[in-house]
This record gives C-alpha cells, structure tokens and sequence, in this order.
C-alpha cells in the first residue's frame, strides 16, 4: 500500500477491505505516518494486542519519496536532488518566505511546452509522476530534512496541467487535515497557460488553490517566440479562460513576468501588459531573466529592471519584485533540470 497517494478516507477504504479493520485502526495510522514520517506501529495504543497486524503493516506500507542523491544549498535556499525508483532525477527548492518555508514541487521529469528561457524544457519531456512521488517531495522536506513546509508551489520541474490527474489527486493528499494538512491557500499551481487544465483545475472539489500563469510576454508576437504553447492558445483565449478561475476572497491571479534583456523589456512592452493585465484581478512578479549555460540571452541590467518596474507602476499593474534567489545552485526560475541516468517515455 502507497500511503502518500492516498487521502484519510481513501486509506481507510482500502485498509478495510485489505486487512479487516475500521477507521480506529486506520486513522492512527494515517496520522502517524504523515504527521511523524514513522513506520512504527507498535508503540501505537490503536496496536494493542495486534503486533502482529504492526509488523505486517510495517512490511507492507510504501513511502515511495524516492532516494536524495544531492543536496546543494545557496545561502537558506536549498535545492535536493531525488532519485526516482526507475532511476529518473526530479529536482525540489526549499525558499525562507518570512516566517515558513516554501518548497517548489516537480511534477514531471523534464517537460514538453518547449519554452525558449527554462532549462527543464530543453529536456523534453522523459514522464510525469504520479500523485505518491509529487507527495513524497512534500513528506521528504518535512520529515528527511526537517523543514516547516507551509506552502507549496507547483513550479518546479514540468508543466503541472500536463499531469493533471495526479496533480489534483496529489493536492488532495497534501490538503488532507488528517495528514500532511497544508490548507489549499497556500498551494500554488503554475502553468504556461494551458486553458483546459485551467477550466478543469478551476472545478477542483473544495476552495481553490493559487494559480500562476508564465506569460512573459505583452503581445503574441513576444510569446510565441518564447513559448510555443502561444502558437495553439494565444492570449485572447488564455485571458478569457483566466477570467473564469474562481478566486478566493481577497485572491488574485498571479502573472510571472521573466525579464529578458533585450526582448520584453520596453516602456512599449510595460504598456502593452498593463492592457492585458487589465480586465483581471492580478498580481504579477516581475522576475530577472536566470541564465542557463549555453542560453543565448541576458538578464536586464539592475537599472532596466527597476525602469521596468517603474512603468508598470506608473500604469497601476499590481507589481512585485522578484529577488533572484538560488541562481548559484541553478535553483532558480527557469534553471531546474539536468541530465538523467535512467530514460523513460512512459507516463504513469
């Protein structure tokens, strides 16, 4: 049994129908495990008189989170590397957010949308993971390396809607408040735009989660160059389908911005996005191009991109700034990604 693809309820389902007994034994365990990372059953109260059915458990249960084969840290800012089971490297970042950590979640190894400026989809896409690998990065930060993980972003590796089953099954485990308990809130999912994964995730049972959209680019011409996805869901189409996702009280959209020298960065541009931007409730981050080795673009200068930001204020765009953070242990926006031993084309 894969404890970390599961909800309460459903590991009390499967439980009953595996070993006999009902949500008092079911729901010690559950909360053991996601609330200590242990395996250990017999200390349990729930246990007494059953070792047997302990030991059983202890042999049958899978924390499937994978193997950390590297560990690299740049300044609080701490990037792990985990091996998968079919030899496959997923890549997670740990990022101090004021008072709790903030750990950036893979949902795929690699990634297909092709976008010019991110390092991960010069890898192709090698498969998604399932909802048990996108948890175990969760439970791993939590309970391997001891951080206090509140909120979790999905920018990580991969396109998120493009694995949106296991990443809907994969947010309801982590939501699951007698588990890992991370309130919906503070998830955030991340996309380049793609408006059916959108309008689905848009429907997700309970309140919904954040949503982030790379867009990087003020008109279509832009995008498309940076982003292939432009090419089938130009912005129009992407807008209309933003200013149906159901916002929670005092919420907003949140827009990523990538600063590149030289091709979003003028005062026509800013104007340009402020029009965009416009008709919908937003927050946008204006991030300082990370460069990747061989990329055949610059970051904008210190002074370009406080002049950027500068004229999105003058427009009234809701603007933050984006200190770059982990670029020295590629960690940061846009630099997740490496070679992989193992190669896999098979999606779970």
């Amino acid at each position: 049994m894969n404890i970390l693809d599961t909800t309460h309820d459903q590991f009390v389902d499967a439980f009953r129908r595996r070993y006999g007994k009902g949500s008092h034994i079911s729901t010690p365990v559950y909360r053991h495990v996601m609330k200590t990372g242990k395996t250990a059953f017999h200390e349990l109260a729930a246990f007494a008189g059953l070792s047997g059915l302990a030991g059983q458990l202890e042999t049958d249960l899978v924390l499937s989170t994978g193997r950390l084969v590297k560990r690299v840290s740049d300044g609080n800012v701490v990037k792990w590397v985990t091996r998968l089971t079919d030899d496959l490297d997923i890549e997670s970042v740990v990022i101090p957010m004021f008072r709790r950590h903030t750990l950036c979640v893979s949902s795929q190894v690699g990634c297909r949308m092709g976008c010019r400026f991110c390092r991960t989809g010069k890898m192709g896409l090698l498969r998604s993971l399932t909802a048990a690998e996108i948890v175990g990065q969760v439970f791993a930060a939590r309970h391997q390396l001891g951080f206090d993980i509140r909120n979790v972003v999905f920018m990580g590796m991969g396109e998120p809607l493009d694995n949106l089953d296991h990443v809907i099954q994969a947010i309801r485990v982590l939501t699951d408040q007698r588990g890992l308990d991370v309130a919906r809130r503070y998830i955030t999912v991340s996309t380049v735009g793609l408006t059916a994964g959108i309008d689905r995730l848009a429907r997700i049972d309970g309140a919904p989660v954040n949503l982030a959209v790379s867009l990087n680019a003020p008109t279509d011409d832009i995008r498309t160059r940076l982003m292939p996805v432009n090419r089938s869901i130009p912005m129009a189409v992407l807008q209309a389908s933003l200013l149906g996702y159901p916002l929670a009280r005092k919420s907003a959209l949140f827009m990523e911005y990538v600063l590149i020298q030289g091709i979003n960065d003028r005062q026509e541009h800013a104007r340009a996005l402020a029009r965009y931007l416009a008709p919908m409730t937003v927050k946008l981050n204006l991030i300082p191009f990370n460069p990747a080795p061989g990329c055949e673009w610059q970051p904008p200068s210190a002074d370009a991109y406080e002049r950027f930001h500068a004229w999105l204020m003058a427009e009234n765009v809701f603007v933050r700034r984006r200190a770059e953070k982990g670029g020295r242990i590629m960690a940061a926006c846009g630099q997740l990604g490496g070679k992989n031993k193992g190669k896999s084309s098979t999606n779970p």
